[in-house]
């Protein structure tokens, strides 16, 4: 059954587990105003306090986002710690996270995919910056998130020299997972959002929790020792004994055969 919701500037709708956060300011291109940022981490909340498995977050066209407000930047009784509330809520939902990026997202607009976990693109999407351009330092781990994607040169590239990235592009870079035409966009995600969904919602949270964990690591043998102990917990949780027979009892009835896109 499909609730669906408005938190002022951000549509929420919530399906069989899986949300969808569509930015809803199309006159404004969708541009991050504080309101966005706001009503972004709101609907964030509320879509976890509904019981969301998975989150996708989409835009209405044509603009992804066109980053941080004009007005807001030089409204200076904002902090700038302020304007971020929204990318950092998404970024820290315990929940896997998908971007489906059909448009340019601009400035602090690349902020928010690069706050998902997976992001799917189509060919009309363009990243692109441009913080310097408008005499602006960049913000809320802009270039950390970019980096760990693209690489150093990736981030220098795009953030010092003004480089913009396709979707085509972005998928060759690192910057995103997958290019599909636009009518395919969200439903590709909505399919991977709905496969997340679908899992042990206790176990996801676990393994996105120890994925998140593991990229501060040095070495293969921390991450494997991490591992273990989450492997542990997963073995010896009430039921586990009951799904390898259920895995079983597929595997004898036939391949799996699911779509894999």
């Amino acid at each position: 059954m499909a609730v669906s919701a408005e938190a002022g500037l951000v549509e929420l709708t919530v399906c069989d587990g899986v949300a969808v956060l569509r930015l809803n300011d199309p006159e404004r291109r969708n541009a991050l105003s504080k309101a966005l940022s706001d009503d972004l981490a709101l609907t964030v909340e509320t879509a976890l306090a509904r019981g969301a498995r998975a989150l996708v977050l989409a835009a209405a066209p044509p603009v992804f986002c066109a980053g941080g407000s004009l007005d807001g930047l030089l409204n200076r009784a904002v902090p700038l710690a302020d304007m971020y509330a929204g990318m950092e809520r998404l970024a820290a939902a315990p929940v896997p996270t998908i971007a489906a990026v059909g448009g340019a997202a601009v400035g602090a607009g690349v902020n928010l995919p690069l706050a998902c976990d997976v992001v799917l693109v189509s060919p009309e999407a363009r990243f692109d910056p441009r913080f310097l351009d408008v005499g602006i330092h960049p913000g809320g781990g802009h270039l950390w998130r970019l980096a760990a994607r693209t690489g150093a040169q990736g981030a220098a590239a795009l953030v010092l020299c003004g480089d913009a990235l396709t979707g085509e592009e972005a998928v060759a870079r690192g910057l995103a997972w997958r290019c599909v035409p636009a009518a395919e966009l969200e439903p590709l995600a909505l399919r991977l959002a709905g496969r997340a969904a679908a899992r042990d919602p206790e176990l996801v949270r676990r393994a996105k929790a120890t994925l998140t964990a593991s990229l501060a690591l040095d070495t293969a043998e921390e991450a494997a020792a991490l591992e273990l102990t989450a492997q542990r917990w997963s073995v010896e949780r009430p039921g586990f004994a009951e799904g390898v027979r259920r895995v079983k009892a597929a595997l004898r009835r036939g391949p799996d055969d699911r779509e894999r896109r």
